[in-house]
């Protein structure tokens, strides 16, 4: 039974490789609707809104690049940590739980984020490209890395690896 659940999740994959952003969306949503989820439903919802938003911003109805289909998401994962953490500091777990429930189904259209060790490695040769030695040159760095692991890696794990390597 397992052999065939890999290769289900891998045809799945394979099956939405060369869908737009939307078109997997469409099909998620159906399938969600069918299982009745409404966590995963009300998550498919916020994204497609988000994208609709981001489309007709400005009056211009046009096609958002994949990058910044991949900064809404990352925004919307974000957004949804930061309100998780919130509660949980409140000490409402029951509020929290489908917030982290919700950033797992947004994370599953993001690209794979970068380990610890990828990270730490890209970050220091952008370190030494740029002649970055102290905490003055975290602006820098800063810049660069988020240019260049856009998508890749969350803002904050950049962040807390360049103050790591910068001490």
């Amino acid at each position: 039974m397992e052999i065939f659940e890999f290769f289900f999740f891998i045809f799945a994959k394979l099956k939405y490789l060369n869908m737009s952003l939307q078109q997997e969306l469409m099909v998620k949503m159906k399938e969600a609707m069918k299982l009745k989820d409404t966590v995963a439903l009300e998550s498919l919802r916020a994204i497609k809104s988000e994208i609709l938003l981001a489309q007709t911003k400005g009056g211009a109805s046009s096609e958002i690049t994949k990058e910044d289909e991949i900064k809404l998401l990352q925004k919307l994962v974000k957004q949804r940590k930061d309100s998780a953490s919130i509660y949980k500091e409140q000490g409402r777990e029951d509020l929290a739980a489908p917030e982290l429930a919700q950033v797992e189904i947004i994370a599953q259209f993001l690209p794979e984020q970068m380990s610890e060790e990828a990270l730490k490695k890209v970050i220091a040769e952008i370190m030494e490209k740029v002649g970055a030695v102290s905490m003055k040159d975290m602006g820098k760095v800063m810049g660069m890395a988020s240019k260049q692991l856009a998508g890749k890696a969350d803002g904050k794990a950049i962040s807390t690896m360049v103050k790591q390597l910068l001490e």
